[in-house]
């Protein structure tokens, strides 16, 4: 499912947070979008999930213009936003209750996903039980047993430790490439931003520029 940004324009307030942007991602794409903090870059991923206010331009998602949540789009954050009286399993599935799958049918999901995330044997475990990395996990099983088209993911391991981060940066390209989902991740490390991306751009005053000079000054800035 590809991503089209035309001409996107953001305001909260006065303030103008991103200008007459253009970007495109093709289907099954993993495009890593850095920066500087306040460029923009998670208000990107929030217009693309559909829950910001677009002031001009607009984004088109498979053909269709963006104009409020999907469930095609889901987004992935630094918090992982676990119930911490709902078990790991449940906790994956818990969307899709919402969504009226039926019981089998979401503890299958849950536990095949947790399985494809290394967590077999902790479908039970609170989360308080497990690592920070461990609930990194849970929620991206949680987020890909919805079985979305794109995934936007807003610096989800900017807590973990140096080890951490790096598993699960191996673990995310993996699981992201089986499934052709089409990714878009912010962060702002340079090394991440090059171990991951199929493509990176760098985001700074409405401006995208994929030059790996521009990457290196306005990421390490």
């Amino acid at each position: 499912m590809s991503v089209r940004v035309e001409g996107l324009t953001v305001r909260y307030g006065s303030a103008v947070v991103l200008q007459d942007l253009d970007l495109d991602v093709s289907t099954g794409e993993i495009l890593v979008v850095a920066g500087p903090s306040g460029c923009g870059k998670s208000t990107l991923l929030r217009a693309v999930a559909g829950l910001v206010t677009v002031a001009a331009g607009r984004i088109v998602v498979d053909g269709q213009e963006v104009r409020g949540t999907s469930r095609d789009r889901a987004m992935v954050f630094q918090d992982d936003g676990l119930l911490p009286w709902r078990t790991a399993a449940r906790n994956v599935e818990l969307p899709l209750a919402l969504r009226g799958v039926p019981r089998t049918g979401r503890r299958a999901a849950a536990r095949r996903w947790l399985d494809r995330v290394g967590l077999a044997g902790f479908e039970r475990h609170l989360p308080r039980e497990l690592s920070g990395g461990m609930r990194q996990r849970v929620q991206l099983a949680r987020t890909l047993a919805q079985r979305p088209k794109v995934v936007l993911m807003d610096e989800p391991f900017a807590a973990l430790d140096a080890q951490t981060r790096a598993d699960m940066q191996e673990l995310v390209v993996e699981v992201l490439r089986e499934a052709g989902t089409t990714t878009v991740f912010v962060t702002h490390d340079v090394d991440e931003a090059v171990r991951l991306g199929d493509r990176v751009v760098v985001l700074g005053t409405g401006e995208v520029d994929v030059r790996r000079e521009a990457i290196l000054a306005a990421v390490m800035a």
